[in-house]
């Protein structure tokens, strides 16, 4: 009895210090939102920061730790701990990470947001790209027609994707479009159009979006690229099939 009284009593600690360590985040996010902290400010010491808080320094340290994994503050060895720069691209590198581990179903989702947000990227491209973009992208259409291997050929798809994002002038798109594009969806999608002999219509599409991207047409580059990005759900679609029909055999198998 002793000893489930302690474990329930070491759990209840446990969750107690989860609260408050949570608690101690958002005062912190909030003093940040607020403009109490800047990007580039430093935060007070430790136990500065507790007193003002109102909690220990022990729940400060966790709060702290969880916001650097966050990437919302950063330690500068020997000099403190500062809120980040607080880029976009910075905090939100997380949802590429993330969706490297997803799912099947899940990453399905996420080429689902890309049909969503790539289409309207692209078009915001056509009226902003420059000339120096145009031929880097020229470029990587070059390369991925010569390409001789799948990892080229991903490579060269994910290099013109961003091409094209980047030039949008949308930072927190561009970040979001970086998430929901995982190298491992591409290359899954790329395989599947390699087995399948698509290379060569694949690449047309690609064209069509950097033709439009050339006639400064946003129209016509917002449905080139929903054109293409549909083409790809649709491929993902496919590669996940064979895996459902084998889930559902060996489900009846069982029965």
């Amino acid at each position: 009895m002793s000893s489930e009284r302690g474990s329930v009593e070491g759990s209840r600690r446990s969750t107690l210090a989860t609260l408050l360590a949570e608690g101690a985040i958002e005062q912190v996010r909030h003093l940040i939102a607020s403009g109490r902290f800047a990007p580039g400010d430093r935060l007070p010491p430790e136990a500065e920061l507790a007193e003002s808080l109102g909690t220990g320094r022990n729940t400060v340290r966790e709060a702290v730790r969880a916001l650097i994994t966050a990437q919302v503050l950063e330690v500068r060895r020997g000099d403190g701990t500062f809120v980040t720069s607080l880029r976009p691209e910075l905090l939100l590198a997380g949802i590429g990470a993330a969706a490297d581990l997803l799912q099947d179903d899940f990453t399905l989702e996420l080429v689902q947001v890309r049909r969503i947000l790539e289409p309207a990227a692209t078009g915001m491209a056509a009226t902003r790209i420059t000339p120096s973009t145009l031929r880097e992208l020229d470029g990587c259409l070059h390369r991925m027609s010569s390409a001789w291997s799948h990892e080229e050929l991903v490579e060269h798809d994910e290099a013109f994707h961003r091409l094209v994002v980047t030039a949008a002038g949308n930072a927190t798109l561009a970040s979001m479009l970086a998430g929901v594009s995982g190298r491992t969806t591409r290359g899954r999608v790329w395989r599947g159009v390699l087995e399948a002999g698509a290379t060569e219509r694949t690449i047309s599409e690609h064209a069509a979006i950097l033709a439009a991207l050339h006639a400064g047409d946003p129209q016509l580059a917002e449905a080139a690229a929903l054109l293409h990005v549909s083409t790809t759900e649709r491929w993902f679609v496919n590669l996940l099939q064979p895996l459902d029909s084998s889930a559902q055999a060996d489900h009846g198998a069982g029965e």
